[in-house]
């Protein structure tokens, strides 16, 4: 066991830099899911039939490929005829993640916006909002609240993702843990994996919760509006 935390050590800067990677990789590629996720979500939504279909096919196009091809194909297909795109390894891994995430995302925030009360559409006709003011006003903040506990999923998924781009080139905590392996054991390497992961998942649900506490909290249904909504009702009956 000496000998394991002695190798340890040695490797802890290495480890270190990896998991700074993987931490880049995993929020860059959730940025861009996000975007991706609202991008599309929001025109498979609109009346325009070719609008519709073109962000379907995108979306069922990256649900159903492999996200090792995708990584694959951005980084050893582009650079060739007729693409010429050289893309540095961790942007392949970002757009690669946020690519196949945010397709899943989209389906959320489809679904998500749809299940904004009918009530709350109506309102904003009665009310002559425009369409943009419709969505940035009233139905997104509502839909924003119930996307949240999906998005968290999706984002911990993205994490654990991020386990594959070591095979493009791309040195982060799996390709570190791989090299301390050798070092040490397996069962030593990749317990330490399973606990820096958890750690990584456990705080990313940690601000997910926060984030989502204060989406509620926003539109009136947090636990203080229900404590004084309670109050008020004691104090009638």
């Amino acid at each position: 066991m000496t000998e394991h935390l002695d190798a340890l050590a040695r490797a802890l800067p290495r480890i270190l830099d990896g998991l700074l990677i993987t931490i880049e990789l995993t929020l860059g590629g959730a940025a861009v899911a996000l975007a991706v996720a609202v991008a599309l979500g929001l025109l498979v939504r609109t009346h325009n039939l070719l609008i519709r279909g073109a962000a379907r096919v995108v979306i069922e196009f990256f649900r159903g490929t492999s996200l090792l091809v995708q990584l694959f194909f951005l980084f050893f297909v582009l650079p060739l005829p007729p693409f010429y795109l050289e893309i540095e390894p961790v942007a392949v891994g970002i757009i690669g993640l946020g690519l196949n995430y945010g397709a899943y995302g989209a389906e959320v925030v489809r679904g998500s916006i749809g299940a904004v009360p009918r009530e709350q559409w109506e309102a904003t006709t009665a009310l002559s909002m425009t369409k943009f003011q419709r969505m940035t006003r009233v139905i997104f903040p509502q839909a924003w609240a119930l996307m949240i506990p999906s998005l968290n999923n999706l984002l911990i998924q993205l994490l654990k993702g991020t386990a594959v781009v070591y095979l493009i080139t791309i040195v982060d905590l799996t390709a570190e843990l791989n090299k301390l392996r050798i070092e040490t054991d397996v069962f030593f390497a990749y317990s330490l994996g399973l606990v820096l992961y958890f750690a990584l998942a456990w705080l990313l649900s940690t601000g997910m919760n926060a984030l989502e506490h204060r989406a509620t909290r926003r539109l009136g249904r947090g636990p203080a509006r229900r404590i004084r909504r309670r109050a008020r009702a004691e104090v009638g009956a």
